[in-house]
Parts: C-alpha cells; structure tokens; sequence
C-alpha cells in the first residue's frame, strides 16, 4: 500500500487513536536480547514495520535514523520491527550493519506483533506512540516526502509534558 496517511486516499484525515493504550509485547533483537514496548514507557515511540524486500521500507528507513539521531536525546525511540519471515530473517543484521543503522531493531517472524498492531499486516506500516503509552497514529505506506508530517508529528509529541 503506497497511501501514507490510513485513509487519505480516500480523502478521510489521519487517524488519531486517542487514548487507546499500545499493546505491549516481546520480541527478540538481532543479538537475540529480549526487548519489550512497555521498556520505553516515558519515550514518544515510533515502531517501523518493514522487510526487507520491501523497497518503500528501505526508502524510508534512512529518514526513520535521521530522525531518532536529532531526536533520541529528547526522548525519541525508533523500533524498526522486521517481519521478515525464517525464510528472509538472515538478511535483516546484515542489511542494517551494511546501512549503518543504530535504532532498536526487533525480528517479528510469526507477525504476531504486526497482527496486534496492523491486522492487515502491510508494510511499511508505522504506529506512534505518546510518553504516556498511547497511540497516537498509524500510518500506512511511504512515500518521498512523507516524513516531514511523520517528523512533526514527533516534534509535537516530543514537546507535550
């Protein structure tokens, strides 16, 4: 799905999901360290689920790290979750040391994490998440330039107590 914002194909607005509270979860990182959503309960979220036959995810990836090295001192985490399945998971650590890639990244091979978060499991596919655990908005899809409303969004939550 190419239509960045759920919906504005459509011609709807962005869909806010004011006070429902992000569904915790586990997930394993590409060291095999267990990490958790709720370990960044303070943190404004942005979970990135991408793959890496993905060509939008890896457009997008690049302004996802720009993003969290301006903005990871004020509080920022970028979790890029990998649906790649067992299939494709061995080319997810070595494609993220190749770009240089620093953020959080988590490897959902059943797609259960995606399932809670975005039943129709497309990528990209980007949830953020308030200080308080809340989200905020998803997002479906990229396209060049899209980060822009994505960076405002961050700011403004970055912002709020």
């Amino acid at each position: 799905m190419r239509g960045w914002w759920v919906g504005l194909a459509l011609g709807a607005a962005p869909m806010a999901f004011a006070g429902e509270k992000a569904a915790d979860f586990t997930l394993r990182d590409l060291n095999g360290q267990s990490a958790t959503l709720s370990q960044y309960a303070g943190k404004v979220v942005v979970m990135s689920f991408w793959a890496t036959w993905c060509a939008p995810c890896k457009e997008e990836m690049p302004h996802l790290q720009t993003m969290y090295n301006e903005r990871k001192d004020k509080g920022l985490v970028v979790l890029s979750i990998s649906t790649d399945d067992a299939r494709s998971a061995s080319r997810v650590k070595p494609y993220i040391e190749k770009m240089g890639y620093n953020f959080p990244v988590l490897l959902d091979r059943d797609s259960t994490v995606i399932g809670s978060h975005n039943p129709s499991k497309s990528v990209p596919y980007t949830v953020v998440v308030d200080r308080k655990g809340e989200v905020v908005q998803r997002i479906a899809g990229y396209n060049p330039g899209d980060e822009a409303a994505l960076i405002a969004l961050v700011d403004k939550l970055l912002a709020a107590p």
